[in-house]
């Protein structure tokens, strides 16, 4: 399993209902890591932000992807320059909304969550995952 990688338990039910619990253990992988809870789900005609977390004067955007095991691609691999686009303009309408976050830096991180061939699955978190318009 690489590094920074979690085993989660099995998930099973419909795909709506796998995404919800799949945003519920990676904010709670992400609060044992320090990181506080903000907000989660936030929405907007740009696009959506699954969870926003914060350290310290950091605000986190956190984009969760749980993918099965017999996807093509995987979760990491699926937030393409288009997502990252729409999630830098969602985080960036989130801050317009909320002065007491227009002064922090940001970040985006990923929480990734796979299947595995053991019927597993296991949580990659990536800090940093990517810069708006790098």
């Amino acid at each position: 399993m690489p590094a920074g990688a979690e085993r989660l338990p099995h998930m099973h039910g419909r795909t709506a209902t796998k995404g919800a619990r799949a945003e519920v253990y990676a904010r709670k992988f992400l609060e044992r890591h320090g990181l506080r809870y903000v907000d989660r789900n936030i929405r907007c005609r740009f696009g959506e932000i699954d969870l926003v977390m914060r350290s310290d004067q950091l605000l986190v955007f956190a984009e969760v992807r749980f993918r099965r095991a017999r996807n093509l691609i995987s979760a990491v691999e699926s937030i393409d320059r288009n997502k990252q686009r729409k999630l830098a303009q969602t985080a960036s309408w989130y801050l317009s909304r909320s002065k007491r976050w227009q002064s922090c830096a940001v970040r985006f991180d990923v929480v990734a969550i796979d299947g595995r061939s053991d019927g597993q699955y296991a949580l990659q978190w990536i800090q940093d995952a990517f810069r708006p318009g790098a």
